[in-house]
């Protein structure tokens, strides 16, 4: 199996797939009643020309010139006895033209023919049939199967048995659906996603016959019911006849929007069908790489799923944490947040956390590099106030730094130093920080890192391979009531929930009435919700948060309250911060399962003022 392609599939990010084949050889002269897969042995420059331009413009996985080289298809030209050459041709002059850039699908079409119970067909004829063409490409060396513009189940099956009667490599299926969501046979597309998941493929989705905005709607219904990657290669927008010739009219730009919005509802491979051209490719893969990390779609899969090995069983909630004990027990959780220090000396930070433990605070949350900030690692911090104070920590941490093989290190490592309580979050980007120029890594982001931490938790790493004793962690995540795009954050919480997190810490909470539309929709997610506090300490600390600070929204009433306050001087603004959030909390307290507070420049006093401990 190609670690390339495997790693694509696993890995969590979006890739790039090539266009239409059939439109750049009929734009190049090639007439219609040509049979385009004998062109691989008949005018191989031009096949391989074509593929070398779809790489040019960003494709990362390209699909082999035999959509049609099944024996059926080929022997209207008298090439049925070629098939198992033009198949293993094919597959060689798409390798020669990646160079070893891109990983190579065998692309492989429908019969053209009906099977039973709809034809006289038998389904193990047709596996016969599509065993021919799977053999060829195999001989050629693919790196996995593209099954593709498949209306009828039953012959999609049979496809997909005959890859598997011969062979282990991934397998693309994808469907192609009407305007209505269904495909002519009439499946509707939660039908397919269920099917072709419980099949077994590695990547389910949908081409041809519609556009793209014609498939994003299905994209998104698809991925409501599987979990399984999502592949998305629209046409460009519905042919229109222009004289005697059928013409796509959907522009590059046009296809790169829709790949974005594709992106969002769930697709995490996504190229072009009829009609498209290496320039819509190049438009997309753009696109795309504006995508990564933010809106890159991890795999997610569902808790039930996730099967511990054999004499391995996961520690319940109750019995990993003193912070997991309240959550399971419904009991209300108090913590406070700091930042890790600038530098390597840690006694002031000790002391303080020293301070939170005497006022019986339940745990300190460490934060990890916020706003891309250079200060001592979150790990190491986590540590020495565990070990110094005996206080337990919430430790962020985030996908910004880190590739998977670290993250799954370093989680491993802080299991071991008895580190129990995570809040998992993508991380902002090094362009917001002091170090502009630094590099992010991004392997996954916190949909992902939640499913990796949940495995885990069950004696697995992210590869299925057991790891011994299973971790104890207690599985936090990041979500943002006051999020521009709620529709986009509310889905992404969905993601997160489902993916195993097993609370939620809100950005800080300023606009109650914002705040409680999230409860309300947040309740149906089943797990419990952490408010985060944030004390002002001066009116110009509450005109930076609200305007320069992404994710925080004050109402202009705040901010007013802030400015009168400020007028007697900065203990009365302070008075004043601490005030608020003491109402706020007061308002949200029994609707929430407990609070972080901020403490404000390291002052730990102005926290327990608010959690009413000082």
């Amino acid at each position: 199996m190609s670690a390339s392609l495997t790693d694509r599939i696993g890995g969590g990010r979006v890739h790039v797939l090539d266009g239409a084949m059939g439109t750049m050889l009929y734009s190049r002269g090639v007439f219609v009643n040509v049979c385009y897969d004998e062109l691989n042995l008949t005018n191989p420059d031009l096949v391989k020309g074509i593929h070398q331009e779809y790489l040019r413009a960003g494709a990362q996985i390209i699909e082999t010139n035999t959509f049609g080289a099944n024996p059926v298809k080929l022997s209207s030209y008298g090439l049925d006895d070629e098939t198992e050459k033009l198949n293993r041709t094919a597959t060689e002059l798409a390798r020669e033209a990646a160079n070893d850039a891109a990983d190579i699908l065998g692309a492989i079409g429908p019969l053209g023919i009906r099977i039973e119970p709809l034809g006289p067909t038998s389904r193990d004829e047709a596996v016969a049939y599509f065993n021919r063409q799977i053999e060829g490409l195999l001989d050629g060396g693919v790196d996995g199967f593209l099954l593709e513009t498949f209306s009828d189940m039953e012959e999609v099956h049979a496809a997909y048995r005959a890859v598997r009667q011969l062979s282990d490599l991934p397998v693309f299926v994808q469907m192609t659906i009407m305007e209505d969501g269904n495909t002519s046979y009439g499946t509707d597309v939660e039908s397919i996603a269920r099917t072709l998941t419980e099949w077994g493929a590695d990547v389910i989705g949908l081409n041809c016959s519609v556009g793209p905005a014609g498939m994003l709607d299905a994209i998104e219904r698809m991925a409501r019911v599987s979990d399984t990657p999502i592949s998305a290669q629209p046409n460009a927008g519905l042919p229109r006849t222009v004289g005697d010739r059928q013409i796509y009219l959907a522009s590059p730009e046009y296809m790169a929007r829709y790949a974005r919005r594709l992106i969002d509802a769930g697709a995490r491979f996504v190229g072009g069908c009829c009609g498209t051209t290496p320039e819509h490719i190049k438009r997309i893969r753009n696109e795309v790489a504006t995508t990564q990390p933010r809106l890159s779609h991890a795999v997610v899969i569902a808790r039930n799923d996730v099967t511990p090995p054999a004499g391995v069983e996961s520690v319940p909630l109750r019995e990993r944490s003193r912070v997991g004990r309240k959550l399971a027990e419904k009991t209300f959780l108090r913590t406070v947040e700091l930042i890790p220090p600038k530098g390597w000396q840690h006694a002031a930070l000790v002391e303080r956390c020293r301070t939170l433990k005497a006022a019986d605070v339940d745990a300190v949350g460490v934060l990890d590099g916020p706003r891309a900030q250079l200060r001592m690692g979150v790990l190491p911090t986590a540590m020495i106030i565990e070990r110094d104070v005996g206080l337990e920590t919430v430790m962020h941490y985030t996908c910004r730094d880190r590739n998977m093989l670290g993250m799954m290190s370093d989680l491993l490592g802080a299991a071991a130093a008895g580190i129990r309580n995570l809040l998992l979050v993508t991380g902002d980007s090094p362009t917001v920080g002091p170090f502009p120029a630094a590099t992010a890594v991004f392997d996954i982001d916190s949909i992902g890192l939640t499913n990796v931490v949940y495995r885990l938790n069950h004696g697995l790493d992210q590869g299925g391979n057991p790891i011994g004793e299973p971790t104890r962690y207690v599985i936090g995540v990041a979500v943002n009531p006051a999020a521009v795009d709620l529709e986009l954050e509310m889905k992404r919480f969905y993601w997160k929930v489902d993916a195993g997190a097993e609370f939620a810490i809100t950005q800080p909470v300023f606009d109650l009435r914002q705040f409680d539309a999230f409860l309300e929709r947040a309740s149906e997610f089943g797990i419990p919700i952490v408010a985060s506090l944030w004390p002002l300490v001066s009116a110009q600390n509450a005109e930076f948060l609200a305007n320069e600070v992404p994710g925080i929204t004050i109402p202009e009433s705040v901010i007013e309250r802030m400015h009168r306050a400020q007028v007697d001087g900065d203990e009365a603004a302070e008075a004043e911060g601490i005030r608020i959030a003491r109402e706020t909390l007061d308002q949200i307290g029994d609707r929430v399962q407990g609070v972080q507070v901020s403490a404000p420049r390291g002052r730990v006093d102005v926290a327990l003022g608010v959690l009413d401990l000082a």
